[in-house]
């Protein structure tokens, strides 16, 4: 893909999630994460109501009669990205990859955190991490996230989230707002999201396929994984078989669910055939009514 063609598609995305942005999401998102604490604005005149121990004893004194000090929520938050680029996330059954919907939802959200005056950060991953942009305000520095998102080329094909997440211990000590986007397709990542969760806001997108865990009849044919390069060949035609996939499948979703739950890590389920855009929304809509 030629660079003017890059750059014609970082603008439909652009487009398409400001759009987004600015018509429903950003209020939501801005109710659904709290800042940092309160900082102060500005003193004005007592009124009938107001809290004593905000007067400013100072500015009363000089002034004969009351004033107090008004505070507002310090808005500034860090929102770090933590994106998926395994092999794994090559695969779609449908209109899109779900690595392209990684790349839109990342989008979504690092725009409606430039909205709300919020840094962003990035760290793209394998079973190593491939890329580390640190965080960051304005426009221009979303949109080179979202290009190095759509376009990076990734050395490797495994996932470990165990990497990412001790990579983000190491450098971001500061608490932030840590969205990870993958399909999870990984073990042994347990410990790793327990020590994260108190640490930062931990939500964990969930982007996957219908096909990992529905498999249609189309006799035999040869599955590659993505991540090692092994390929099996797989009778879809026997409704045992495809039962016993399926199965296989929810059970690891089942056992991911209960862990969450368990941990009180906030998530969010993605499929490929469905709009994502609903899902964070509504999201973003509990967070707000859990955060009252």
């Amino acid at each position: 893909m030629n660079t003017k063609d890059i750059i014609k598609k970082i603008r439909r995305i652009e487009i398409s999630t400001n759009r987004l942005v600015n018509n429903i999401f950003a209020g939501e998102y801005e109710s659904a994460f709290k800042g940092k604490g309160m900082e102060f604005d500005e003193v004005r005149e007592y009124q009938h109501g107001d809290e004593v121990r905000t007067i400013d004893w100072n500015v009363t004194a000089k002034m004969g009669h009351p004033f107090v000090k008004k505070f507002v929520e310090e808005r500034e938050l860090i929102i770090m990205l933590l994106v998926d680029v395994s092999g794994s996330t090559e695969f779609g059954t449908h209109q899109q990859k779900k690595s392209e919907i990684i790349a839109e939802i990342s989008a979504l959200l690092a725009f409606a955190a430039i909205k709300n005056n919020d840094k962003v950060g990035l760290i793209c991953f394998t079973d190593q991490v491939e890329l580390f942009i640190p965080p960051r305000k304005g426009k221009k520095h979303v949109l080179r996230l979202i290009r190095d998102i759509l376009y990076f080329e990734s050395k490797r094909t495994a996932t470990d989230l165990k990497t990412v997440l001790s990579f983000l211990e190491r450098i971001q000590k500061r608490k932030s707002v840590v969205f990870l986007i993958s399909d999870f397709r990984d073990d042994d990542y347990e410990k790793p999201l327990q020590r994260i969760n108190p640490r930062h806001d931990l939500i964990a997108i969930v982007v996957a396929d219908r096909r990992e865990t529905e498999f249609p009849d189309v006799g035999l044919i040869e599955l590659e994984d993505t991540e090692t390069g092994d390929i099996i060949l797989f009778d879809s035609s026997s409704a045992k078989t495809r039962q016993y996939y399926q199965e296989k499948n929810l059970d690891e979703i089942t056992k991911r669910q209960k862990f969450f739950l368990k941990n009180k890590i906030d998530n969010i389920a993605i499929h490929a055939d469905q709009s994502y855009t609903q899902s964070l929304i509504h999201f973003f809509q509990y967070r707000h009514k859990k955060g009252r």
